[in-house]
């Protein structure tokens, strides 16, 4: 699945900057051309259980004059500031779903979905809105960036958080992607990762992890799917590098990550 052609091409090209700390959940203050800019963090939850400090950064421009943030960050990097050909991860969850969309439009998921009429966004299942509905496909998509499978140097700051205990949203989706292969053919969640990684693995047990697994094994047995999508982003475009069945990871570990429930 290598050397893809059809890319996701920003609007305009990203601008590069350095996060110099994060004020709150939503807002972390990054460094452009020398100045100081509070831009929108649209991550929900942790990432890499990070300290951003001097973190580079790749920014849109927002041209929304109600907008309180002008920027949003795409994507992060854990090279020094000072390298000049940085690897970045893409941190937007919300962007996600327009880079999955793109690639179902345009066929590039062939081995997954296979030829397909219609692509509807948000379709509602149960009480739930799932991302697609690919014909008779639900699809939903997982941005895990709680653990993220890359090398890190000895200049990242990492934190301790507290345990991740909040599972009812995707107990529920789980459940409802399950439910809905009464009524249509297939249905799959797929793990976006929006960076080059070693490897999304089934891992990192937790109290909670045997619950769960339970739950996300009697949906696979129900025929839920699993799929990895790798992307990688640049100030350009995001690009998809791979996509890979990863089902039996998950009916075939005994322990799960618990990173792609949020």
């Amino acid at each position: 699945m290598e050397n893809i052609s059809s890319h996701f091409h920003f609007a305009s090209p990203l601008l590069e900057g350095v996060i110099r700390k994060k004020k709150n959940r939503f807002v972390m203050m990054v460094e452009l051309d020398g100045e100081l800019h509070d831009c929108h963090c649209p991550a929900t939850g942790s990432i890499g259980n990070i300290v951003f400090h001097d973190i580079p950064c790749l920014v849109s421009r927002s041209n929304d004059p109600k907008r309180k943030t002008q920027f949003t960050i795409e994507a992060i990097s854990l090279d020094l500031p000072s390298v000049e050909s940085k690897s970045w991860i893409g941190i937007n969850q919300n962007a996600a779903n327009r880079y999955i969309e793109h690639f179902i439009t345009s066929g590039q998921f062939k081995d997954m979905i296979g030829d397909f009429q219609t692509v509807i966004r948000e379709t509602k299942l149960g009480n739930s809105k799932l991302d697609f509905l690919v014909d008779q496909t639900y699809v939903e998509v997982k941005t895990p960036l709680t653990t993220l499978h890359v090398e890190m140097g000895d200049h990242i700051v990492i934190k301790k958080n507290a345990e991740f205990n909040s599972f009812e949203r995707f107990i529920k989706h789980m459940g409802e992607l399950s439910g809905s292969l009464s009524i249509n053919e297939r249905a799959i969640l797929i793990v976006c990762l929006v960076y080059e990684n070693n490897g999304f693995k089934v891992g990192n047990s937790g109290k909670h992890s045997g619950y769960v697994m339970q739950t996300v094994q009697n949906s696979i047995k129900n025929g839920v799917e699993i799929w990895q999508v790798d992307l990688q982003i640049n100030p350009d475009a995001v690009s998809l590098t791979g996509y890979y069945n990863i089902t039996n990871q998950f009916l075939t570990g005994d322990i799960i990550s618990e990173e792609i429930y949020k």
